[in-house]
């Protein structure tokens, strides 16, 4: 069955990685039994990966040996490369002739700034291709047992970025606003940031009793999750990173669909 399978690969229509070109492609949140199938194949045929620090060893240990690899990940409090400065990379890169594969943890649109280097792409007349992947925040979180959405608990959720440009709790988002919008909140890259967020949206009205999940490392062997309250998740120290926190009332469902356990994890691809 499996060499059927591979065979059945091998035969596929897949799209053309033209030289001069730039797939941006999402790698999902961790094993890379999660990839698609056309971020497997991009890295198969990419002549140059520019990656980010979360895209997981074991994806980038998919690609050819001799495909050189180019780090461009930037993780808050560490030495990272300007985002200006990964995109002209990334032009000129493609103006070379190469087929360059951006590869980014989670979906390159969603709080991935895949939306900047396409834009830029467009503009500078580099033909490129976006390629989805599984958010962490979104169908990641099904590895810790948490449904982002539950008929019997939310009919809305909302995604928020922990941080800015700058690394700053975000100035332009209206947390009032977002602590009225749904039930549950889903907030990404906000760890350092989680004491001032807990207190702005108890300010707003959330309850400071409120469930509060905080998931590190997902889908990965090494994940942990935190279960604490809106109250006193400020007090928390030396929490794992990268982390996606998810506050609201679907926590209540880990203690049955928490399946990602024990001999279920040691499968490197998820």
């Amino acid at each position: 069955m499996t060499e059927r399978h591979l065979a059945t690969l091998a035969k596929a229509d897949f799209p053309d990685f033209e030289p001069g070109s730039v797939w941006l492609v999402g790698s999902g949140p961790g094993g890379p039994g999660l990839l698609t199938l056309l971020a497997w194949h991009a890295l198969g045929r990419a002549d140059v990966i520019v990656h980010d620090a979360l895209v997981s060893p074991d994806v980038m240990a998919l690609a050819p040996d001799h495909v050189p690899r180019i780090h461009a990940g930037k993780r808050g409090g560490k030495p990272s490369p300007k985002q200006a400065d990964i995109t002209i990379r990334l032009i000129e890169l493609a103006r070379q002739g190469r087929r360059v594969l951006r590869l980014k943890g989670g979906d390159p649109y969603m709080f991935g700034r895949g939306g900047e280097e396409a834009a830029a792409l467009a503009d500078a007349g580099i033909p490129f291709r976006i390629v989805p992947g599984i958010s962490a925040g979104l169908g990641g979180l099904a590895y810790a047992g948490l449904p982002v959405t539950h008929r019997d608990t939310n009919h809305a959720v909302i995604f928020v970025t922990g941080h800015d440009e700058t690394g700053a709790v975000p100035s332009a988002v209206d947390w009032p606003a977002v602590a009225r919008a749904a039930p549950v909140i889903v907030l990404f890259m906000a760890v350092k940031h989680l004491p001032v967020i807990a207190a702005r949206l108890i300010e707003a009205g959330r309850i400071p009793g409120e469930a509060v999940t905080i998931v590190s490392n997902l889908a990965r062997p090494e994940q942990t999750a935190l279960e604490t309250t809106l109250g006193t998740v400020g007090s928390l120290i030396d929490v794992p990173t990268p982390a996606i926190v998810v506050i609201g009332p679907v926590a209540r469902y880990r203690t049955t669909l928490d399946w990602y356990v024990d001999e279920v994890r040691r499968h490197v691809f998820g």
